[in-house]
């Protein structure tokens, strides 16, 4: 498993644009604790996002694990791009020549991707344990340690997603038109559910109970947005009359959703190199 990590990390030095858009993700989350942390003045009244909660524990593991899910498209382009460029460079063929086995290269590959996901994962947890421990209100070791399965869903979503980009840049060869697949594939979601809301399974709950079972949807459930969590938001909520109900919750069955999501996608690209003639 070495020897396979260690042949994909090589490929990757070796590329300038990967490396620049690895460093630009990481970059920017560092940039959103920043900008969050700094104190702003309008109309002579001072304001820093950073005194609104969201750094305090164990608030800031929900929050900071669903912002940097909304970044993970960076490094969703240079899993597609790290595929395409094994048929560009014909470096895939060339593998195979040397001994290398397709299972074992879909191996490397996937291993790859849970690399990135577990570096991702193990950065938005020392970012947001520094910004905790400097904003937060509360820094007792049983609340800084709560909630923490934030960040395992993060991982799983993170698998599951580059998963995904993975048997895109499979299917399809070109960077370019794999991202754009990834686009079609959401719009797709979205009309399959408004057709089954509006039309199919019209005054039930049928639809939404469905949609989860869908990728990118069970993607996006794993971790559910944060902000109506904020006290500020739920008291001017109150006042005009509205009440969020949604359960913020990590739930297990959208993990077990995800996960065999990413089974298929890793099973389906072996299947297609597998057929492929190379």
């Amino acid at each position: 498993m070495i020897r396979l990590l260690s042949i994909e990390l090589d490929k990757i030095k070796r590329n300038k644009a990967a490396k620049v858009i690895v460093s630009v993700y990481f970059l920017l989350i560092i940039a959103i604790a920043l900008i969050a942390s700094i104190e702003f003045n309008f109309a002579n009244v001072n304001f820093r996002i950073a005194d609104q909660g969201i750094f305090n524990f164990p608030f800031i593991w929900h929050f900071n694990t669903y912002v940097a899910g909304i970044l993970k498209i960076f490094l969703a382009i240079v899993i597609v791009s790290m595929m395409a460029n094994e048929y560009s460079y014909r470096t895939l063929k060339q593998n195979l020549i040397d001994g290398l086995s397709k299972k074992e290269f879909i191996f490397s590959k996937f291993i790859t991707v849970v690399g990135f996901a577990l570096a991702s994962t193990l950065f938005v947890f020392l970012v947001s344990f520094v910004l905790g421990m400097f904003f937060s209100d509360h820094t007792e070791a049983i609340v800084i340690f709560r909630d923490m399965e934030y960040l395992f869903a993060y991982f799983i979503k993170l698998v599951g997603f580059f998963s995904f980009c993975l048997f895109l840049g499979i299917l399809v060869k070109r960077s370019a038109f794999a991202l754009g697949f990834l686009i079609i594939w959401q719009i797709i979601e979205g009309i399959i559910y408004a057709v089954m809301k509006w039309q199919l399974f019209k005054d039930t709950e049928l639809a939404d109970k469905i949609i989860n079972f869908f990728p990118l949807e069970a993607m996006a459930d794993l971790i559910v947005e944060p902000v109506t969590r904020l006290g500020g938001v739920r008291t001017i909520a109150n006042q005009v009359g509205e009440e969020f109900s949604k359960s913020y919750a990590v739930n297990w069955y959208t993990v077990l959703i995800v996960a065999t999501w990413s089974a298929i996608f890793i099973y389906g690209s072996y299947k297609i190199l597998k057929k492929r003639d190379l």
